[in-house]
């Protein structure tokens, strides 16, 4: 066995050097990262008071009160899978009062658990049970970790190839890249847009940063958003969207710097929001199709919570930045100490460079691999060019080759001693 292992030891090494040198270096496969945590499986996560009627089609968790007193169902379009995945199988979580009144707030599937009390009516379940406890999630932990994420998403520089075009009241926001679409826009220009036309390849995430403290999509009365997938525009609603959804699907809009987010009630918004220190407005009317992760929030009538999970890849940011993304103590981009989230082990230890094999989004852009011969040789032609880095190779090859037949000759040695 032992001359077995040190004759495999000696060819698989000599083949593992000569392989670059037939093949071009793959493409690192994009990398996605679930970095929105807990709050990724919660249709609504909000970490102060929810004042809402009738439905959130997804999953709930508020840190504050939730206020259902108009009646309120959770968790109707959830699946199994994605209720095993909550925290305690919990589709509801309320860590101060629940408000019912004479409504009912209906579970449909998935647990409930309310740290306070319950003031009305006593939950319906459908599908779970009913418990207290106050600390089944971190609010402030969780919300500190969005709040950083979304002011390090923030610095990401717009893609390049997109656009931002305003012709009149309409706004078109196009992309190309079939990876992810970064886009910078003003909640002025954003809000001034009573129709607002994205067009990016079926399947790419898109991130929308939205600078601002205040964006009022009521203000010019936002009517519609048209989404494309390289196909035609489809006025998104809950029925009908572009690219059977996945356009919507992976769309994020970021409002790291709002104080208030207010939904035009003309409009179903396609996407998730993130805007964590801000109150969102739903309005009377339209949903939301996504998630939102916001710092309080109204709605009442049709403004609903369409279960439209979030599902795109995001860069490896905010809160473990890479020291170019965020520097510390840079302006607008660290948060205040109160919002820094928990240190863990990535913040406090450097990164390690990725080993061999390992695909690293960042890596190609940044560090791209060295080719075999950058140096022009003198004449050009095809037998001399490049001959320089063979012959490192070869040498490298060889003493390998040489040092695997060694292994072989001295395990033959102990065998026959033996």
């Amino acid at each position: 066995m032992r001359m077995s292992a040190a004759a495999v030891l000696g060819g698989s090494l000599v083949l593992g050097l000569a392989a670059p040198v037939a093949h071009a270096t793959p493409t690192a496969p994009a990398v996605c990262t679930d970095v929105f945590g807990v709050a990724g499986g919660y249709g609504e996560f909000v970490l102060g008071d929810d004042v809402h009627a009738p439905d959130a089609e997804g999953a709930v968790a508020v840190g504050g009160n939730a206020d259902f007193g108009r009646g309120f169902s959770v968790g109707n379009e959830l699946t199994e899978s994605e209720v095993a995945a909550l925290p305690g199988r919990a589709a509801l979580v309320v860590r101060g009062d629940l408000v019912s009144g004479s409504a009912v707030t209906a579970v449909m599937k998935g647990d409930a658990v309310v740290g306070g009390e319950v003031k009305g009516r006593a939950v319906e379940l459908h599908a779970g049970t009913f418990r207290k406890k106050a600390d089944l999630i971190d609010f402030d932990g969780e919300f500190a970790k969005l709040r950083a994420y979304s002011a390090a998403l923030a610095e990401e520089p717009a893609t390049e190839g997109t656009t931002v075009t305003t012709e009149g009241s309409k706004l078109t926001l196009t992309g190309s890249d079939t990876t992810r679409n970064v886009f910078s826009v003003t909640a002025g220009r954003l809000e001034a847009a009573k129709e607002i036309y994205l067009k990016v390849p079926a399947g790419a995430t898109t991130v929308v940063n939205v600078s601002g403290t205040d964006y009022d999509m009521a203000k010019a009365g936002t009517t519609g958003f048209l989404l494309s997938g390289g196909g035609s525009y489809v006025l998104d609603d809950k029925l009908q969207s572009a690219a059977d959804g996945a356009v919507r699907a992976r769309l994020l809009w970021n409002f790291p710097e709002a104080r208030t987010v207010t939904k035009s009630s003309k409009a179903a918004w396609p996407g998730s929001v993130l805007a964590p220190r801000a109150h969102l407005e739903l309005g009377t009317a339209a949903p939301v199709n996504g998630s939102v992760w916001v710092a309080s929030l109204h709605g009442s009538g049709g403004a609903e919570t369409h279960h439209f999970p979030f599902s795109g890849c995001l860069p490896e940011t905010g809160v473990t930045p890479p020291a170019p993304k965020v520097p510390s103590g840079a302006p607008g981009t660290t948060p205040p100490a109160a919002d820094t989230p928990p240190s863990t082990p990535a913040e406090t230890t450097p990164a390690a460079a990725p080993s061999a094999g390992t695909p690293s989004h960042s890596a190609a852009p940044d560090s791209p691999a060295p080719e075999a011969s950058s140096t022009p040789v003198a004449g050009g032609d095809l037998a001399s060019t490049g001959s320089d880095g063979m012959v490192p190779l070869a040498i490298g090859a060889a003493a390998v080759l040489a040092g695997g037949t060694g292994l072989v000759l001295a395990a033959r040695r102990r065998a026959n001693r033996s």
